[in-house]
């Protein structure tokens, strides 16, 4: 059973670090999981405390801090983490901090989340950033060129957070739809 605990350089703004899901991974069974990043060279794009943190309202909505998303999910986690990848060798996005991955329906829904999120339906992250490592315009404008061909989804919510999935092609705001998204508005 491996454990990677990598540090990518991110802000410290969500609780559940290394040392929480030491004590959560005691009980839970992630060597599969983490045979599959391994397995298709994924494994350090992020680490695994932050990949398998569920959403921020983890306790108000009773549930657990972290989760290991179905296998029929895996797939979508490649993709998602390819990115995210790719993202950081071109400087789009250089320090980040995932701070909300997947999540059961339960939770989601106590969360806020939609009803159709592709935290629960296939796999998503929300991202924060380090005061004054993320550029709004660059992720916009990769989303613009290369958005497509990844089938990125791309919000930004008034709290500063990133989503980021490859669902489907699309951006939106914080009403749900396209035409508040921070993508289509004048830069």
């Amino acid at each position: 059973m491996m454990l990677v605990l990598l540090c990518a350089g991110a802000s410290a703004s969500d609780d559940r670090d290394e040392a929480q899901f030491v004590q959560w991974f005691r009980h839970h069974d992630t060597a599969r999981f983490e045979r599959f990043l391994v397995l298709r060279h994924i494994d350090t794009v992020v680490p695994l405390y932050q990949l398998l943190r569920t959403a921020s309202d983890w306790r108000q909505c009773q549930a657990q801090p972290f989760a290991i998303p179905p296998a029929s999910h895996w797939p979508a986690v490649e993709s998602t983490l390819k990115l995210l990848d790719t993202l950081r060798q071109q400087g789009v996005l250089t320090r980040f901090e995932v701070v909300s991955a997947y999540r059961d329906k339960r939770l989601n829904t106590c969360a806020g989340g939609a009803a159709h999120s592709a935290h629960v339906q296939a796999f998503a992250v929300d991202l924060e950033f380090p005061e004054g490592s993320a550029d709004p315009q660059r992720l916009c404008e990769f989303w613009q060129r290369h958005g497509a061909e990844w089938q990125l989804g791309l919000s930004r919510y008034p709290s500063g957070r990133v989503h980021l999935d490859t669902t489907g092609y699309r951006t939106w705001g914080e009403d749900y739809s396209a035409r508040t998204s921070y993508c289509l508005q004048p830069q």
